[in-house]
């Protein structure tokens, strides 16, 4: 089975990062922009077909390292 995890900043938290990539894209005269934000993504692959454990065993993962849950959300899709 394949899942996403997506891990963004909580609203409030500073990111520099998006900032730059704001910067760059109106240099490149990319008009039209309020605001960029970075993230990241994880595609995964889980054994089994149990949606519900897969979904637990993800947001441990995410818990443990894949997100900073100080200063980061995340969201989990399984398809």
């Amino acid at each position: 089975m394949k899942a996403r995890v997506i891990v963004t900043l909580k609203s409030g938290v500073l990111d520099p990062q998006g900032k730059a990539i704001e910067g760059a894209l109106k240099g490149l005269a990319i008009d039209g922009l309020k605001s960029v934000r970075q993230g990241k993504i994880f595609d995964i692959e889980i054994d089994g077909e149990d949606h519900a454990a897969a979904r637990r065993r993800l947001a441990e993962a995410c818990e443990r390292l894949l997100a900073n849950t100080i200063v980061e959300n995340y969201a989990i899709e399984i398809g």
